[in-house]
């Protein structure tokens, strides 16, 4: 049963190291594309925390062990952006954004798609 949980924190670790890059490549855009960058990952990583936390605990996890795995696991945000700032060119930011700007948000459109779509499909009452 724990091997869910486990697999549960490689994919939002993953997840964070994709958001990361995000943050950090939007920034190198401009202040503003980056707020908003920041902005909208928050609203998306509120609900999708506190789901991967009640995962953690239906995974045998106790609420500090689960609340401390979680905590680890947005270490690969941090390690993310290192990776985007550290991915910049001599030349500036504009051929790095030009690939992780665009997987980043493939990457978003994906998990909405596959996700979130048929869910939304299968619901009988819209309201």
């Amino acid at each position: 049963f724990q091997i869910s949980g486990y697999l549960n924190l490689l994919a939002n670790t993953i997840d964070n190291f994709t958001h990361g890059l995000a943050v950090a490549a939007s920034f190198l855009v401009s202040r503003k594309v980056g707020v908003l960058t920041t902005m909208a990952i928050l609203l998306h990583e509120i609900p999708h925390e506190v789901g991967d936390f009640a995962i953690l605990l239906r995974a045998g996890f106790d609420r500090w062990s689960a609340a401390k795995m979680q905590l680890s696991t947005a270490l690969g945000g941090i390690l993310g952006s290192c990776f985007a700032i550290c991915a910049q060119s001599p030349k500036g930011a504009g051929e790095m954004v030009a690939w992780i700007l665009p997987f980043t948000s493939g990457g978003f459109l994906y998990i909405a798609l596959v996700n979130v779509v048929p869910d939304l499909l299968e619901e009988k009452n819209p309201w």
